[in-house]
């Protein structure tokens, strides 16, 4: 007998104890860019930019194994440790629909009409996925990119985790967002094969 889930909300909150769990929203983030203007890759400036929302994308078990052994005094090994955590940015919807959610950086991107935009409201394109806005949680609507993503050092994370946490997604719907992550990023360029030639051609870029 199928027995229903009993999640009936998107969204929850978890113990701000500085534990970064897989699914959680946090905003307001930093991250470093690479600024090399320079013809010597070895003359860099660090740059700074904003990241106004992130979806922590890493697994579950290997943050908590990390969590578990940072705090353990007695450990005498420290093969659970990350080094990164990798974070997908998520842009506000509205912003996104208009193409102006990368203004900030100097990038002009395609603005979605009414059809493109119900599609990925509907998680029915491949490159996004929507998140709901709920204002108990004070979750804006949101949407993510898979084409971006980043990994933040731990130590950033878990020194802001407790101010810039806003909630987290609750689990089937962040395995939903994780697999379709993993699709989006295993998905393979087929090359369009011409009945009359057997000459190779390239594959098409992925979209």
């Amino acid at each position: 007998m199928c027995i229903s889930s009993q999640i009936n909300t998107y969204y929850r909150k978890h113990s701000t104890d500085g534990r970064v769990a897989q699914g959680d929203i946090l905003k307001d983030i930093i991250f470093i860019d690479w600024n090399i203007s320079d013809s010597d890759p070895k003359k860099y400036k660090y740059d700074p930019k904003d990241l106004p929302y992130v979806v922590i994308l890493s697994q579950d078990c290997d943050l908590l194994s990390d969590y578990n052994n940072r705090k353990d005094p007695k450990a005498e090994k420290h093969d659970a440790y990350l080094q990164s955590i990798l974070v997908c940015p998520a842009y506000s919807a509205a912003d996104l629909r208009k193409g102006t959610h990368l203004e900030y950086l100097g990038l002009i991107m395609e603005k979605k009409n009414h059809d493109k935009y119900s599609t990925i409201k509907d998680n029915l394109d491949p490159r996004y996925h929507y998140l709901p806005g709920d204002p108990e949680v004070q979750n804006a609507e949101l949407v993510v990119d898979f084409k971006h993503y980043y990994t933040l050092p731990v130590s950033y994370l878990y020194k802001i985790f407790n101010e810039q946490y806003v909630s987290s997604l609750n689990e089937l719907f962040r395995e939903s967002l994780c697999q379709r992550f993993s699709f989006y990023l295993s998905r393979i360029g087929l090359p369009k094969i011409l009945q009359t030639s057997d000459s190779e051609s390239d594959p098409p870029p992925c979209k």
